[in-house]
């Protein structure tokens, strides 16, 4: 009977192990939001200045924060309704792994539950936003950006 147990025991564990893994391997998981070859390999046109990262921390205070937090943590005030979360726009591997192409297309395109925004902003300032969030994750900076995201 002991062993019974402890068998249940190892088996209840390594099944939550591996729902652990499996949760964090999906977290960062493309396939979730697929994006088209076409998109990712679209390049930002528009340069990396202070003027328009301070147009673009304006533009995503008013319209992003709420979700993925003034900081792009994905803790905004409203991020806990939502299934799947805001993302981390601050983790380093996510961005590193995703194209300015594809930040891109998914500000512009959306997917549930993230509204699209290629009918509310313009392009120009959608590049903007692309180089600003961009700015969160220490690791992966645009050529020319401060070394701190804007102050909040």
């Amino acid at each position: 009977m002991k062993k019974l147990r402890w068998g249940l025991f190892a088996l209840m564990a390594l099944t939550a192990a591996g729902l652990g893994v499996w949760t964090l391997a999906r977290a960062h998981s493309k396939d979730d939001w697929p994006v088209p070859d076409a998109a990712k390999k679209v390049k930002n046109p528009v340069p990396v200045t202070p003027e328009g990262l301070a147009a673009a921390r304006q533009l995503y205070s008013a319209k992003c924060s709420r979700c993925h937090g003034d900081a792009g943590k994905g803790d905004g005030e409203e991020a806990g309704m939502y299934d799947p979360k805001p993302a981390d726009l601050t983790d380093a591997h996510m961005m590193q792994a995703m194209t300015d192409g594809e930040i891109f297309y998914k500000i512009s395109e959306g997917h549930d539950p993230m509204p699209a925004f290629k009918e509310k902003i313009p392009p120009e300032d959608r590049w903007r936003l692309v180089n600003y969030v961009r700015t969160f994750s220490a690791a992966q900076k645009p050529a020319g950006a401060p070394p701190a995201p804007p102050s909040h």
